[in-house]
């Protein structure tokens, strides 16, 4: 056997050792004249290059490069063209670009063929390396090549697809200058290009273009037309078009209706997609494509998403009758409509029947039912399903364990999800960027700040991409820490630096940085001034926001709704209104239209300037442009009506909430009895209290609010009621005046009234102010009623000796230090035994009771540690 033919024998039988392979084709390529010897040489290169991809042999490939330029023109030309081919189609565009331009240098004389610039062009878009392609064009020219219709096609598609729709009309004008004329296909790109740009009118011009060159259009072309329009919402342009099509004997087809029906179900449309949908179903005199898998699942979608259960679970059981019910793909969707609807039940109901009918449950039927789990709260279900997935030998991958690693840090529960951290990587399932991110923002929102540089240390030393979803992380944490300025520093160091002005956080990190472009490629973007305008807006530094919003600007970073509104809530806060409406001026001239939060900033502006028929107007704007109200704009307005005394207006706030099913909260009700209070209207005030009992229920804050505005309201037998009520609760009455109460009775001569609101707070083991006893065991001494003033002096005494009462509720330290010391007030019940302010009554009470019990004084009545008067003084 030949000596050539042996080693194209040994190549075959080693394909799988790449380097021994390499090695014996380089013994074939310096046989003597290898291209005499063995004639099918050529059929080697591709053997051989596919043998070196797949070992990813770089080297090795542009040392083959160099060994085939050293042959003969006849053999090495073909055979490199050939392995520009595969580097291309095999992704590895960068190294087939650069041997095609080593091959144009060898050989100028002999230029490629048309066609593997057209491939080259090709392979350029697909990878979205559009660099490559003026150079290849250029280079076209050059090489004495004329351009056909196809290469226009590419370049025109390349053009669309970047967004240059003027450059690609103007190249196709040019088509018949250069000898091409356009084809179908041409206008079919070209009018795809305008319907992804929201130009569908313009793309629909072409139409008539097109057939006034005499073409005819096909059924792609009026498939994205009609799609385009259903996603417009002009749907009578859309069943024109329908029309139209039919006219040109082209008949609408399953792909025509799917389109409309996918682009009404993304519109939310669900109505009128389901017209269409019945139709499809109906007999087939109609002339309608009969509905396939891909139609019953655009509906089911459809209808999950708009929450259209019901619909959608007639759906899947016609589906099953019909056996269209039988791809994991519609599972999947049932799966997801049943948890993005908060089925959870249902949808473990769904995976259990996908077990048992052996329908092959997925990794994404898993990702899918753990999402649902974890945004429901459900942890523990998500961390059965995980081991449930090992046993069905179904491997979980990074978005598994990311969805879990996301709810335990959404819930602060760090330790666990490190847990889950160290199971992903025992799993040789390596994080991600968007893993390390996940627990990056989770550290930085706990403020454990050391731990997130460790983590930014860590994924630098993994090679995971730092990223600007990675900076605008670490930007937001350390504005939210109150470190404004080292994060306008990082936004500042990225535009030069990229994700190295990470460098700029304390510690060693700085040290580790390298000039690895990876860390360079992250520029900031409108999140990231998003963050850091909102940071110096909230640190009250609006100049710098302001200088930073034009930095924006210059670096063609154009603002949204969220910077306008981020600035007009900042103005308002401070009560520059004007200066917040000309904001608002700018942002509606940009087309953004004034959202919720833009309405409640201007509203609270407006508010702190007491504009109330300025506050009105904008709330019957809202109305108008279809924003409702939530309960921060009704409590605005609540608000400001009642500082301004019109408490009757603010009920009709009230009353416009109710029915509008937006429920008050407490601040609502708050606002409404404190201003009823202060004007006298209780029977307003009660009639809100009723209302607020009904919404909220009996709430502890709310009986407090009430009882506190009717004792300084001076209605003392309701508020009497009112806090006899609140202890047959059982309510912790800390926050109730009950001091003041007691008080304002024995004033009244109502001593039964005070003597029966002490005996209950006692009766129900409440721990209270000893004070509280003064003014009663005065009052009943006064009387004469010596016996029973000697009791409660007594159960004073034995309530402070022994501390063992429950449910404690007294106020705190800080409230007491600010309460006016009156006739039986002040923090230390015993300065007010030793008083002598010529009544004395209490006083000679107590030292009878004292010296009844043989103690010598009333220093016996210093607490032990820990004990009644430790809780008083805040220190236990």
């Amino acid at each position: 056997m030949d000596q050539t033919k042996k080693l194209a024998k040994a190549l075959f039988n080693n394909s799988s050792n790449p380097k021994l392979a390499w090695q014996l084709f380089k013994r074939i390529i310096s046989s003597p004249n290898p291209s005499n010897s063995f004639s099918h040489f050529h059929q080697f290169v591709p053997f051989i290059t596919r043998i070196l991809l797949r070992a990813k042999m770089f080297p090795e490939i542009d040392a083959f490069h160099q060994l085939l330029l050293s042959l003969p023109l006849h053999t090495s030309h073909p055979s490199l063209t050939t392995t520009v081919r595969i580097l291309a189609d095999s992704g590895h565009l960068t190294q087939a670009i650069s041997h095609f331009r080593s091959i144009r240098t060898h050989f100028p004389s002999n230029p490629p063929s048309l066609s593997l610039y057209n491939f080259l062009m090709e392979s350029c878009l697909r990878e979205n390396s559009v660099g490559y392609i003026s150079w290849l064009y250029d280079d076209l020219i050059t090489a004495g090549h004329s351009p056909e219709t196809y290469t226009f096609n590419l370049l025109i598609g390349g053009l669309c697809d970047c967004g240059r729709l003027e450059d690609a009309r103007k190249l196709f004008d040019k088509m018949r200058d250069k000898g091409c004329q356009p084809n179908v296909f041409s206008f079919g790109i070209l009018i795809r290009g305008y319907c992804r740009a929201g130009l569908a009118s313009t793309g629909l011009e072409l139409l008539d273009v097109l057939k006034n060159m005499g073409l005819s259009p096909n059924a792609v072309i009026y498939n994205t037309l009609i799609s385009t329009f259903c996603k417009e919402g002009k749907t009578d342009e859309a069943e024109k078009l329908v029309e139209r099509m039919r006219k040109d004997d082209l008949l609408p087809d399953v792909v025509t209706f799917n389109s409309r029906i996918s682009a009404l179900c993304s519109a939310g449309k669900i109505i009128e997609a389901s017209r269409i949908f019945r139709d499809m179903q109906l007999d087939d005199e109609l002339g309608l494509p009969r509905p396939n898998i891909i139609t019953y699942n655009l509906m089911l979608e459809g209808f999950c998403k708009k929450g259209m259960l019901e619909e959608a679970k007639t759906l899947v059981e016609s589906m099953k009758i019909n056996g269209a019910f039988t791809k994991v793909e519609s599972y999947n969707i049932w799966l997801m409509g049943l948890l993005g609807n908060g089925k959870v039940v249902e949808a473990q109901s769904v995976l259990k029947e996908m077990a048992e009918t052996g329908m092959g449950l997925n990794v994404y039927s898993y990702n899918i039912m753990m999402d649902g789990l974890c945004k429901k709260g459900m942890l523990t279900d998500a961390r059965l399903m995980l081991y449930s997935m090992k046993r069905s030998q179904v491997p979980p991958d990074t978005v598994t364990y990311s969805t879990l690693l996301h709810a335990y840090c959404t819930k602060g529960k760090v330790l666990e999800a490190n847990n889950v951290l160290s199971e992903m990587v025992k799993s040789n399932c390596w994080p991600n960027s968007y893993t390390c991110n996940i627990l990056l923002r989770s550290l930085w929102k706990e403020g454990k700040l050391s731990e997130a540089e460790s983590l930014l240390q860590k994924m630098k030393e993994k090679g995971y991409g730092v990223d600007t979803v990675t900076c605008n992380i670490v930007i937001d944490g350390l504005c939210k820490c109150g470190k404004v300025d080292k994060a306008v520093g990082i936004v500042s160091e990225m535009w030069d630096h990229g994700s190295a002005a990470l460098g700029d956080l304390d510690n060693s990190f700085i040290d580790l940085l390298d000039d690895n472009s990876k860390w360079k490629e992250c520029m900031p973007d409108l999140i990231t001034y998003s963050t850091v305008i909102n940071g110096l807006c909230n640190a009250g530094r609006l100049d710098e926001a302001k200088r930073k919003f034009a930095e924006m600007t210059e670096r063609n970073l154009y603002p949204d709704s969220i910077v306008y509104d981020t600035f007009i809530h900042s103005f308002c806060k401070i009560g520059k209104v004007s200066s917040a409406f000309r904001v608002l001026k700018d942002m509606e001239r940009k087309g953004f239209n004034k959202s919720l939060q833009t309405y409640n900033s201007l509203i609270v502006g407006l508010g702190s300037k007491n504009q109330i028929f300025e506050m009105y107007g904008l709330m019957d704007e809202m109305r108008e442009r279809g924003v409702s109200p939530d309960v921060f704009t009704y409590n605005s307005m609540i608000s400001c009506l009642c500082e301004a005394g019109r408490p009757e207006d603010a009920i009709y706030i009230l009353d416009e909430m109710l029915q509008k099913g937006v429920s008050p909260n407490m601040s609502s009700f708050g606002f409404l009895i404190k201003a009823s209070c202060k004007t006298g209207e209780f029977g307003i005030a009660r009639e809100v209290f009723d209302i607020a009992l009904t919404t909220c229920g009996h709430k502890v804050s709310l009986y407090s609010l009430m009882f506190n505005e009717l004792l300084a309201g001076g209605e003392i037998l309701e508020a009497k009621a009112l806090l006899e009520a609140s202890l047959d609760r059982c309510f912790d009455i800390e926050s109730f005046l009950y001091k003041d109460l007691i008080n304002r009775l024995c004033k009244e001569e109502n001593l039964e009234g005070a003597t029966d609101i002490l005996k209950k707070m006692v009766h129900k083991r409440y721990g209270f102010d000893p004070a509280s006893f003064m003014p009663v065991i005065d009052g009943l001494g006064k009387r004469g009623i010596k016996h029973e003033a000697d009791e409660l002096a007594e159960r004073m005494l034995e309530m402070a000796s022994h501390g063992n009462v429950t449910n404690k509720v007294y106020r705190n330290k800080r409230e007491l230090s600010r309460a006016k010391p009156g006739k039986y007030g002040g923090s230390d019940w015993q300065a007010i035994v030793h008083r002598d302010d010529g009544s004395g009554i209490a006083l000679k009470t107590l030292k009878r009771v004292q010296k009844g019990w043989g103690q010598g004084s009333t220093l016996s009545l210093q607490p032990q540690k820990n004990d009644y008067l430790d809780i008083w003084d805040g220190t236990s």
